[in-house]
């Protein structure tokens, strides 16, 4: 048996516990605290730490909506919006990579559905199904983030897809979590309002994208029976 990936699979495997005991363990947590400590009032060094720790912790599995949520937190809406995604595409770029470079094996192993699921999904039209896959109110980020890594789909459309699909859900948490002068139950049911609309969006699309791969297999399948060259008389069955 080749000694390479199972070298490469023990590094991603010990990489992703460390990273984890870094963040859960050596005090380097993504919370309120954190954001009054080094983020407020730090102008363009904090909202730098904020990207930065983002990416990290949403590459190694925080939900991107704590995030979000915290950037509003930390900054108005808008703002806390664009720090937010930004913080998660670059999360979901480094995931991706990291598996794409190290965890093939394990990965491979560890989720042999998805990968499979994935790269049916994914295939034809990278940008828009990572669109409609990060719409959808399912599913777990990392996961698909890893699956999508060890699969054949390329990274930018996977990447850019998933930015524009990421924005609904950001946004909704990044209102839900900023301190504007607004009342509190207007802020909140705006961002319910906008996470149901992004929701149904995504329901709506993947409904379009069901229909049509079924109308394209029934094609395909019309079209093989046209082709079928027709049996001479007194041809055998």
């Amino acid at each position: 048996m080749p000694l390479r990936p199972i070298l490469r699979g023990l590094v991603f495997l010990a990489s992703l516990v460390v990273a984890v005991y870094l963040l859960r363990v050596g005090g380097l947590a993504l919370d309120q605290a954190w954001i009054d400590h080094e983020v407020r009032g730090h102008g363009l060094m904090g909202e730098l730490m904020f990207v930065g720790m983002g990416a990290l912790v949403t590459a190694v599995g925080l939900p991107r909506q704590i995030v979000a949520f915290l950037g509003g937190y930390a900054f108005d809406w808008l703002q806390g919006t664009l720090l937010a995604l930004l913080a998660a595409t670059l999360g979901c770029a480094l995931a991706f990579g990291y598996a794409r470079l190290l965890g093939r094996a394990l990965v491979a192993a560890r989720f042999p559905g998805l990968v499979r699921r994935l790269d049916a999904f994914l295939d034809r039209q990278p940008f828009s199904m990572a669109l409609l896959i990060r719409l959808l109110p399912v599913g777990h980020n990392l996961s698909t983030n890893l699956a999508a890594g060890v699969s054949r789909v390329r990274a930018w459309p996977f990447v850019a897809g998933s930015a524009l699909g990421y924005l609904p859900q950001t946004l909704v948490f990044a209102l839900a979590g900023s301190g504007v002068n607004l009342d509190p139950a207007w802020r909140m049911g705006s961002a319910v309002a906008l996470f149901l609309a992004s929701a149904l969006l995504g329901l709506w699309l993947y409904q379009r994208y069901r229909q049509a791969a079924a109308l394209e297999a029934e094609f395909e399948g019309e079209a093989g029976e046209d082709s079928t060259p027709p049996r001479g008389r007194g041809a055998r069955p």
